[in-house]
């Protein structure tokens, strides 16, 4: 069983032997900055796919195995133990197996069980998009995206995914609602998921942090919330605005205390009464124990197609493996739909390379202006790509309001300005070295120590080029020069 906290948080439960996870872009041709637009466009599809074997800089995953038997000998009537493997990597799969096979030999053998897996694992190697990893440990060898033989002889324990989760699993009970879901967490909503278990809830979490997959949810996530988190009182308090989080909690506690919450997502036999739905005062959208109260009017109509596959998929007996590949797929094409004609435009603001000279600084990129951007979706909008209709315009505009607008346009904008620098000081390499070498530092000593995409071949030209010129200056200045 799964479920992820962001550390720092503390993590209880009351299940026994449970594991706690805590926690195409195509390009067109333009007219005269052609090839460095699409180069940038290509650059950016390269991110998008490799994001998430990222680390997360702001945060720390717990992922955690817990169990609890009854023992009349213990104070209070049950031996509880948990073992906790702490990352900055959101790797749900692969670290759910791990703690699978390392937590109960760890219960019985302890610390050295621990010292001899600790050193397996570290001669993993790092995971590469798109790769098949043999991960030996314990006597057995996990295999990561099982496209290749294993490399052993050895007994393997095959993922699809370090990361990706059974997405039909969790969405299974609210499918009728994942059109509205997806606009949510694109727009950065506040979300609780109320759920049975720690488990259910930090998968549903991370289920809904991925719908937006290659865009990045940029908001707060908390995959099992408890009263004892520090933000308690600031996520529960009336007095102001609930914050742009998704938070996932079991206790039915946080019926009452996160009924002001815009909108709640209920999963599982988790009971509420009545008396509560009336005074959160929320429309509830499914008459089924299973669903979402919220007053939130979708832009977009409901894929009805969709719903009917999946649901003839349940009823044929179709494996929840083929369920979760058209339901990521069909989640994926959404986003891409979207965010498509964003990245068009905004590569469009990236200056012509023939403005690039070593005359000059680099030129500026052109603001980002929303009126502008929505005069292009007439004809260059998701209505290409995407068969949904609805109010489009509307969900772009309330998507620039969104954390997730502001931390999409904050990396394209930093990625651009780094692909401007890089092809500035190739200009200068390849133009007026010898005047830049006496007024600046050497190109290729910033190209190396900024990790610029400059071309190995152009730096190595530099190279040659700075000892041609400092073996011509006096003896005693070589010296000099040679040593810095």
């Amino acid at each position: 069983m799964v479920n992820i906290s962001k550390m720092s948080r503390s993590l209880q439960s009351d299940y026994p032997d449970e594991l706690h996870t805590g926690c195409r872009l195509p390009t067109t041709g333009l007219e005269g900055g052609s090839r460095l637009m699409a180069e940038v466009a290509c650059s950016l599809t390269m991110v998008l796919l490799s994001s998430f074997l990222q680390r997360e800089s702001a945060h720390y995953f717990g992922y955690v195995y817990f169990r609890q038997v009854k023992d009349s000998s213990m104070k209070r009537g049950y031996f509880q133990k948990s073992l906790v493997l702490v990352s900055r990597l959101p790797y749900v799969n692969l670290f759910q197996s791990l703690l699978q096979l390392i937590a109960p030999e760890y219960f019985d053998k302890l610390e050295p069980c621990l010292e001899a897996v600790c050193n397996e694992i570290d001669q993993w190697p790092p995971p590469v998009p798109g790769q098949t990893l043999n991960l030996p440990v314990m006597g057995i060898v996990i295999q990561v995206l099982a496209t290749a033989i294993p490399l052993t002889n050895a007994p393997a324990t095959v993922l699809p995914s370090v990361h990706e989760l059974d997405l039909f699993r969790c969405f299974q009970t609210v499918l009728i609602h994942i059109q509205m879901l997806w606009e949510l967490m694109l727009l950065g909503e506040p979300i609780v998921v109320m759920a049975p278990s720690p488990t259910i809830s930090s998968e549903m979490v991370l289920a809904l942090t991925s719908c937006l997959t290659p865009l990045k949810y940029c908001c707060d996530y908390r995959p099992y919330f408890t009263i004892h988190d520090s933000e308690f009182k600031e996520y529960t308090t009336r007095t102001q605005a609930p914050p742009n989080i998704v938070v996932g909690v079991t206790n039915p506690f946080f019926i009452k205390t996160l009924q002001h919450w815009p909108h709640l997502l209920r999963i599982g036999e988790l009971r509420m009464s009545g008396k509560a739905l009336t005074q959160a005062r929320l429309s509830a959208l499914d008459s089924e124990v299973d669903g979402i109260y919220t007053s939130y009017k979708t832009f977009l109509h409901k894929d009805k197609t969709l719903i009917k596959r999946l649901l003839k998929g349940i009823q044929r007996k179709r494996p929840s493996e083929v369920q979760s590949a058209l339901l990521r797929r069909h989640l994926l094409e959404l986003t891409q739909s979207f965010i498509i004609p964003l990245e068009h435009y905004i590569v469009s603001l990236m200056p012509l390379q023939r403005a690039i000279t070593p005359w000059k600084n680099p030129p500026q990129i052109r603001p980002f202006r929303q009126e502008d951007f929505m005069k292009t979706l007439e004809h260059a909008g998701p209505q290409l790509t995407c068969v949904l209709k609805g109010d489009w315009l509307g969900l772009y505009r309330r998507f620039f309001k969104s954390p997730n607008f502001d931390g999409w346009y904050r990396q394209r904008h930093k990625e651009m300005t780094q692909k401007l620098e890089a092809l500035h000081l190739e200009a200068i390499c390849e133009g007026i070295l010898g005047v830049c070498i006496k007024s600046s530092p050497s190109p290729q000593i910033r190209a190396r120590c900024h990790h610029l995409p400059v071309k190995e071949e152009t730096l190595q030209r530099v190279g040659l080029y700075v000892e041609t010129i400092i073996g011509s200056l006096p003896e005693d200045l070589q010296t000099v020069l040679h040593h810095h």
